[in-house]
C-alpha cells in the first residue's frame, strides 16, 4: 500500500436507519437480548463495517488477506432506534512490517443533522503477497 494513502477519507455508503429489529438482530447476533433503550455500544459496526469495505474496493484490497486488528468506539452519545447514520472512513496511519501493511482507519458516524454521534477506530492487518501465498 502508497504511504499517501494517509489522510485520504472515503465516501460514505448510503445512510443506514437504526431499527428496534436492527438492533435486536445485532444484538441476537453477539449472544445478548435487546429490550429497548440505546443500541450495544458495539453496534455502529453494522454500518462502520459498510464503510470498510467501500475502502477495501476502492483500494482493491482482497478481503481475504485482511486481518482485523482492534476496534474501539467513542461516543458523543448513544446511538438508538430512529437515528440515520452515515460513516466516513479516512485512513489514519500506515506501517509497514514484515512485508505487511498496517491500517489504522478512523470512522466518524454522525446523524441525520451532520452531528457525530460516535467515532471508531480500527487496525487492520493486510497480508503482504509472499506471506498470503504461503
Amino acid at each position: 500500500m502508497d504511504a499517501s494513502i494517509v489522510g485520504r477519507s472515503f465516501p460514505p455508503p448510503a445512510p443506514f436507519e437504526v431499527t428496534e429489529a436492527a438492533l435486536a438482530d445485532f444484538a441476537a447476533s453477539v449472544g445478548q437480548s435487546y429490550d429497548g433503550g440505546p443500541a450495544p455500544l458495539t453496534f455502529p459496526i453494522v454500518p462502520a463495517f459498510a464503510a470498510m469495505m467501500g475502502f477495501l474496493a476502492a483500494e482493491e484490497i482482497d478481503l481475504s488477506r485482511v486481518v482485523h486488528g482492534e476496534q474501539k468506539f467513542s461516543y458523543e452519545r448513544p446511538v438508538v432506534v430512529g437515528d440515520l447514520l452515515s460513516v466516513t472512513l479516512t485512513v489514519a496511519t500506515l506501517r509497514q512490517i514484515g512485508g505487511n501493511d498496517i491500517v489504522g482507519t478512523t470512522s466518524a458516524v454522525t446523524d441525520a443533522d451532520g452531528a457525530l454521534v460516535c467515532t471508531g477506530t480500527a487496525t487492520l492487518v493486510h497480508r503482504g503477497v509472499e506471506e498470503a501465498e504461503q
